[in-house]
């Protein structure tokens, strides 16, 4: 793969990325399923949802129980529920991700996490989910190697 393909496939990727996280940003707060969040963001605004964008959404929805076990086992001094709902968003797709995508290493889903968070969030709350998915890396590491 060419240099410039490879860029354009991990801003895809991105693009991807950022999109499974506003329909799971919107589920939050509609609680309706992500199907039907996808079927009303297809309606509302012509969104193009790709196969990435829908693995994420759907392996959220259908994990979040596991995902967020994960996320309370690495709060310090936090509750969950303390959280912002963008914050906690974005911590569920990159514990997803982290989890049950192979192909992406964990650190690039830090990394794409941290810069949605950038992007979405203040510079603490970047600082923050950078932590908790450092602490949850070090977990699955550890639970991979017993």
């Amino acid at each position: 793969m060419s240099e410039n393909s490879r860029d354009k496939a991990i801003e895809a990727r991105r693009e991807e990325r950022k999109e499974a996280f506003i329909l799971l940003f919107e589920q939050v707060f509609r609680k309706d399923s992500i199907e039907t969040i996808i079927e009303d963001a297809k309606d509302a605004r012509d969104a193009e949802i790709g196969k990435y964008t829908r693995k994420l959404a759907f392996g959220v929805e259908e994990n979040v129980s596991e995902i967020d076990e994960y996320i309370e086992a690495n709060l310090r001094g936090w509750k969950k529920n303390r959280i912002s709902k963008v914050a906690l968003t974005i911590l569920r797709m990159a514990i997803f991700e982290m989890l049950h995508v192979d192909n992406v290493p964990i650190s690039v889903s830090i990394n794409e996490a941290v810069e949605l968070a950038k992007k979405y969030t203040t510079a603490a709350d970047a600082s923050f989910i950078n932590g908790v998915l450092g602490s949850v890396a070090k977990q699955i590491e550890k639970a991979g190697n017993e």
